[in-house]
């Protein structure tokens, strides 16, 4: 005869597995979230802005005259030596066309130049006859006056008469060259392009311009023959060695910056940050559009490069870089991921992993960057909190960790 105890037992069981089966079957499932733990470490805000590495002193070399601006005989990048080195040649330049009216008062300025030759002649050699006449009446003089027919006062005024005509041919002569002078200028004037002379003397006429400073050759405003004015840019010379960063800064940022701030480079081409140092920091701010057409402050900041040339070697005037000037420091603060933070009735808050279960914990921060922030009050090295939490995650709903690679 069978226990009627075995068959109820086995029963309740079967029930309690079933049930079991179903809690299991509808128990929701932990939330997967990704986690960061609560550390020490290196702490930092900063300034990111980019910025144009540049020579320091660039010299921009223009021609001290007018004239006809030979071939350049260098190019971008050439090594030029103070003194030695030739980086222009400047020649005359050529004489402008005449139009009809102007042709027509030229040539009738030489005519006018001619008659006044003409008559320069003509006044030189009525002053040699006056001259030769008196010479004559002088010489008359002496002989009566030696003989004691004439008084000594008549003499001197023959002498005096004789000097004045002798004077007047002097100053004919001379008007006369005068007037010649005159006469070439006028004609100097109906000189034409096609007239010019083809290939002047360059140790008469040309002008060698050569480098003022050591250095290299940056920029060459014109490469062909061509006429320039005085002041004209003819090249641009720098030291590459001698390099600096200038950082176009929102007047709001440039506000915390700090001469002698320590500053890194970072995205400019070569292996490593570089450092660098604030030198600068203009007092007056201007007005530039960005991209996105908005009016914006900016103040020029001027950083030292760090390290001397050969850490910066293959970095270029007016390369681009990016700029991190350092606001603030610590080597070993308590930080949380920004990540992790988000805003509840005005405050900073985050979820901390309790056990499985996240709990809503309110957190007072300080200074923060892009990364961490820094933790004044609500949380505790080592303490897990939710990165990103979605709205899935609540107050004392259940966590778990994702695993690297899920979904």
């Amino acid at each position: 005869m069978k226990n009627p105890w075995v068959g109820r037992i086995v029963g309740v069981a079967f029930v309690l597995l079933i049930v079991g089966a179903l809690y299991l079957a509808l128990r929701p499932s932990p939330v997967q979230v990704d986690m960061a733990a609560v550390d020490r470490g290196y702490l930092s805000v900063t300034v990111d802005e980019e910025g144009l590495a540049r020579i320091a002193d660039v010299y921009t070399v223009s021609a001290p005259i007018g004239g006809r601006l030979q071939r350049a005989p260098v190019e971008v990048g050439d090594v030029v030596h103070r003194g030695t080195t030739s980086l222009a040649t400047i020649m005359p330049a050529d004489p402008p066309f005449l139009d009809v009216r102007m042709r027509r008062e030229i040539e009738a300025a030489v005519e006018a130049a001619e008659a006044a030759v003409g008559l320069a002649q003509a006044q030189i050699r009525a002053a040699k006859a006056n001259a030769l006449m008196l010479r004559s009446e002088f010489e008359r003089a002496e002989q009566l006056a030696a003989r004691g027919t004439i008084s000594g006062s008549q003499l001197d005024r023959a002498a005096t008469a004789l000097s004045t005509a002798e004077a007047e041919v002097e100053q004919s002569e001379a008007n006369l060259e005068f007037r010649q002078s005159e006469l070439l200028r006028a004609e100097a004037s109906l000189i034409e392009p096609d007239q010019a002379e083809v290939n002047p003397s360059r140790d008469a006429c040309c002008l060698t311009v050569r480098a003022p400073v050591d250095g290299v050759v940056l920029k060459v405003a014109s490469r062909s023959e061509q006429v320039v004015q005085a002041g004209a840019q003819l090249v641009e010379i720098g030291d590459p060695d001698n390099m600096e960063v200038i950082v176009h800064l929102l007047s709001s940022d440039a506000v915390k910056v700090r001469v002698g701030a320590a500053a890194t480079l970072t995205d400019w081409g070569g292996e490593g940050e570089l450092d660098a140092r604030v030198i600068s920091i203009d007092p007056a701010a201007y007005t530039k559009v960005s991209a996105l057409g908005i009016e914006e402050q900016r103040v020029d900041a001027v950083l030292e490069l760090l390290g001397g040339p050969e850490a910066w070697a293959g970095l270029g005037h007016d390369f681009r870089v990016m700029v991190h000037i350092t606001l603030w420091q610590d080597e070993n603060g308590l930080r949380v991921p920004v990540g992790a933070l988000f805003r509840r009735g005005g405050e900073w808050h985050v979820f901390r992993d309790v056990d499985g279960t996240a709990a809503l914990t309110p957190v007072e921060i300080g200074r923060r960057n892009n990364d961490f922030a820094e933790v004044i009050d609500g949380l505790d090295e080592g303490d897990r909190v939710v990165l990103h939490p979605s709205d899935r995650v609540a107050d004392g709903v259940e966590v778990a960790e994702r695993e690297d690679g899920a979904a």
